[in-house]
């Protein structure tokens, strides 16, 4: 009974905040220009789609990967090639996105299967590895990735022949919401699963699952398809939105940490979980920072040639205190799933069960 009363409150939670969600592009005009977020909810968007691709691998599958933005990179220059008029290509953005979605799966798949009985430190090291070859594979193509100038311009999704600009800020907001809430529509199923039952298996117990009748090689390469599918989306959208893939840079290590923050403090292996920490630490990169520093500068208490003075330059900092802080205090994230919570309490349990009963 307490499960159902749970269920019922986070879904009746998931309603209240998708309609949340609908209405900031109505009451953003409405607000004081120091109080608008409209404007920066579609990098939030885009990063909880990246975090939710990485909570399949990590979260559900317990394998860290530390490479999450090469998929996302391998996603944005896919979009480009199929659609940049320099190409022969030259698909539309609906043609080209369901390609570009398959491409980031194969990918998964090919970084998985020397990898597949790797674990912990080993498998994120090779992760590591692999998002920075991509990154210089990237700049060293110039002559089919422009090297480090990126490729525009890319067009934008179509509707009934009216094609969205950078100006279509509303119809934008919606459309990156609506791909959000398939993505976590696709993420809720596949844990419901069976083979999202298999991920769960192997992260409690690998040697225990395979006991059990579970694959452990195919459910891996199964988790590392979607999670690079559903990074590969953010990429293509992003590269979509800004009509840039962006250069080679723009999708380093430090992409990774971000969605690796989001995992770990929303909560790993919990839908709500990711996009909580999705609106935490992305709200906090693009609004909180971005209002600070303006407020500051109203205040003559910033001076840009003063790098220490600029809050923007003490982000991954304040990111790496946070990991600490949640680390240590709420290892488990701020929602995070019961089989996780209960999984990462067990020692400490099983020692003051110990206790007790030296004690006694």
């Amino acid at each position: 009974m307490a499960g159902g009363i749970r269920r019922a409150v986070i879904v009746h939670a998931g309603w209240f905040m998708l309609g949340i969600a609908l209405l900031v592009p109505i009451l953003d005009p409405l607000l004081p220009l120091e109080w608008k977020i409209a404007g920066h909810m579609n990098r939030i968007f885009i990063f909880a789609i990246l975090g939710l691709g990485l909570n399949v691998v990590t979260g559900y599958t317990g394998l860290l990967n530390l490479g999450i933005a090469a998929f996302m990179a391998i996603g944005a220059y896919s979009y480009a090639i199929l659609t940049c008029d320099i190409y022969p290509f030259r698909l539309g953005f609906w043609s080209a996105m369901p390609i570009t979605i398959c491409i980031g799966a194969i990918a998964g798949v090919v970084l998985g299967l020397p990898t597949i009985r790797l674990r912990g430190d080993y498998l994120a090291i090779v992760t590591l590895g692999f998002g920075e070859i991509v990154q210089d594979t990237l700049k060293n193509l110039d002559n089919i990735t422009q090297g480090t100038q990126g490729i525009n311009p890319l067009p934008a999704p179509t509707f009934w022949g009216h094609a969205l600009n950078t100006q279509d800020k509303v119809a934008w907001y919606y459309l990156l919401l609506a791909f959000l809430a398939l993505v976590v529509l696709v993420s809720r199923n596949l844990e419901h699963s069976r083979v999202g039952r298999s991920w769960i298996a192997i992260r409690e117990d690998e040697i225990a699952a395979t006991c059990m009748g579970v694959n452990p090689v195919k459910a891996k390469l199964v988790a590392f398809a979607m999670g690079a599918a559903l990074a590969s989306t953010s990429g293509g959208i992003y590269a979509a939105l800004f009509s840039n893939s962006g250069e080679p840079g723009n999708y380093d290590f430090q992409i990774s940490i971000i969605a690796l923050c989001i995992v770990i403090i929303g909560g790993m292996g919990n839908i709500s979980g990711v996009l909580l920490g999705a609106f935490v630490i992305g709200g906090f990169n693009s609004i909180v920072l971005d209002k600070l520093t303006t407020l500051l500068q109203q205040m003559g208490m910033v001076n840009t040639q003063n790098v220490l003075t600029v809050p923007g330059n003490w982000k991954y900092m304040i990111f790496g205190f946070a990991l600490i802080l949640a680390m240590r205090f709420k290892p488990e994230g701020l929602l995070p799933s019961r089989q996780l919570k209960a999984e990462l309490h067990e020692a400490e349990e099983d020692e003051r069960a110990e206790n007790a009963r030296g004690a006694a």
